[in-house]
């Protein structure tokens, strides 16, 4: 038999390999879990031969997709906890904690995913009604951004929190007659947090598997985890070594002694397919529960410029170890004053002639005179722009008019860095990024279709959405020679689209026919 022999060829598909020139191709070639050679249908079929081929039917074929910013072990520990996502009134979560009681018999309830935004108010609840329900059942609900928390006084009590207890970089909410209202925002949650039951390996270990096969369903084949401590890291190993992690997880690690202790001692730890040599550093709260830290107040709160959650010696230093040992910082940083900040210390970090791609995450409201600081500074933007729809509601009613305009301002960075990278930030938001990629080509839900869309000045065309998920999410983790485009002698890890991949309404539910990791097929739509 004539040919070259190979592994698996795949045939009859439109090819996005995603390359420098965006070419489109027919059929590749793949062998040891590596392309071996991508092209027209006709070559590639008279130059090498298989006894496995596919037939993609003249399918849309993409690499695997990468999640630049998700949140793995937050996703398990919601799976594993009361879900509050979508409930429409504090009483429809005081329902839920009801049931759950009920169901579950449980001593400590911990729940996540309100908002407020929902439930026709700005204002943060209260824990009046929860303390009448759980007099003596610890509670703890989690907002949907997971930057503030509702807890019962019982909470309070056990973790000895009083009115006047303080910590840096978080908010205790206080009534007008000095109370506790049972709101903790960004670092005040912290406080209570040594008093919740932990979840095991195990069940983490069960629900990430779960969630994998979520990822799998719409072609996500690589996740930017975006912050774990360091008793995760194992969790991490053992599910590669065990062979129950397959996506390609690129860990950020959360500033913490040992973590930091972790990075010198092992430098860049990469173990098949985990990769760990980044920090996550949270320099501000979230806009939702203004925690966000903004150059001059809020609109809808005067006495309010929000939260710094790291100081600014803590940032420097932090950045200057990363330097010292060639890890990369990834930086949350939502409001004006927050990104500026990072965007200075970043500079004089900076050592020439390095090629460091330090990341903002979220770069969600800039000073318009800080824009061109992702370009002199080379600041790589990593965003998410279903946040863009979500936050559209009350965003303005926040930050006003003005700085809106150098808000979710996606097209103004890419064309300040030259890329972006790209991500959910789930479970914040949904894993689909279909809706991903209809929110930064169209601003608007599925359900707005109606109305134009956000600010669309700052849309992005779907060809650079689809690089923000693919090759530019492979250069902000130092992964563009293996990962993000379908060429020769990376790996043939791609997706097969049951659709056309577009971004209309229709194809919000577009899922892989085929996803394959290495070669190997990790997700078959036949055999469900």
């Amino acid at each position: 038999m004539k040919g070259e022999k190979v592994d698996l060829i795949v045939h009859n598909a439109v090819i996005f390999t995603m390359n420098n020139e965006s070419s489109i191709q027919e059929a590749m070639a793949i062998r040891n879990g590596k392309i071996i050679e991508v092209g027209p249908e006709r070559q590639i079929l008279n130059k090498y031969r298989s006894d496995e081929t596919i037939d993609a039917k003249g399918k849309d074929i993409y690499p695997g997709f990468t999640d630049a910013h998700g949140h793995l072990l937050l996703y398990a520990q919601q799976k594993l906890s009361l879900d509050l996502v979508d409930s429409k009134s504090l009483n429809e979560v005081l329902v839920r904690c009801e049931k759950y009681k009920s169901l579950k018999g449980k001593d400590f309830i911990v729940g996540t995913g309100w908002d407020q935004s929902l439930w026709g108010t700005n204002d943060l609840p209260t824990n009046a009604e929860l303390n009448k329900l759980f007099p003596s059942i610890p509670v703890c609900l989690y907002r949907i951004d997971g930057h503030a928390a509702l807890v019962n006084d019982c909470l309070l009590k056990k973790a000895n929190i009083t009115a006047k207890s303080f910590v840096d970089g978080g908010e205790l909410s206080l009534d007008q007659n000095g109370k506790l209202t049972g709101i903790l925002i960004d670092n005040a949650i912290g406080l209570v947090e040594a008093s919740i039951p932990k979840f095991s390996d195990a069940d983490l270990s069960k629900a990430i598997i779960e969630i994998q096969e979520e990822l799998f369903q719409y072609g996500i084949t690589g996740v930017h985890e975006a912050g774990i401590d360091y008793r995760h890291i194992s969790l991490f190993r053992n599910m590669v070594k065990n062979g129950y992690l397959k996506l390609d997880v690129y860990a950020m690690l959360r500033m913490s002694k040992e973590n930091l202790n972790f990075a010198k001692k092992y430098g860049q730890f990469r173990y098949k397919n985990l990769s760990i040599q980044s920090f996550k550093v949270w320099a501000d709260g979230a806009l939702g529960s203004r925690g966000a830290y903004l150059k001059k107040s809020y609109e809808d709160a005067a006495h309010s410029h929000g939260l710094l959650l790291t100081s600014v010696k803590e940032l420097k230093d932090m950045a200057q170890f990363c330097i010292e040992n060639d890890y990369q910082m990834n930086t949350h940083g939502i409001g004006d004053s927050a990104n500026a900040l990072v965007l200075e210390i970043y500079k004089d970090a900076f050592q020439k002639k390095k090629d460091h791609r330090f990341r903002i995450e979220h770069a969600q409201v800039i000073d318009p005179n800080d824009f061109k600081k992702f370009a002199d500074y080379s600041v790589f933007p990593s965003v998410q722009p279903t946040h863009a729809v979500s936050d559209q509601r009350w965003a303005i009613n926040r930050i006003g008019a003005e700085r809106i305009k150098g808000a979710y301002a996606y097209k103004t960075l890419l064309s300040q860095f030259g890329m972006l990278a790209i991500g959910t930030d789930f479970p914040i938001e949904r894993t689909n990024p279909f809706l991903t990629i209809h929110a930064a080509v169209q601003r608007r839900t599925a359900t707005d279709e109606s109305i134009e869309g956000f600010y669309m000045n700052e849309a992005i065309s779907l060809e650079e959405v689809l690089r923000g998920m693919t090759i530019w999410a492979a250069f902000a983790s130092f992964q563009e020679n293996k990962l993000g485009s379908l060429e020769k002698g990376k790996d043939a890890t791609f997706v097969i689209f049951e659709r056309k991949v577009q971004s209309q309404v229709k194809f919000q539910q577009n899922y892989s026919w085929m996803t394959f990791i290495k070669g190997l097929i990790v997700y078959d739509a036949n055999e469900l």
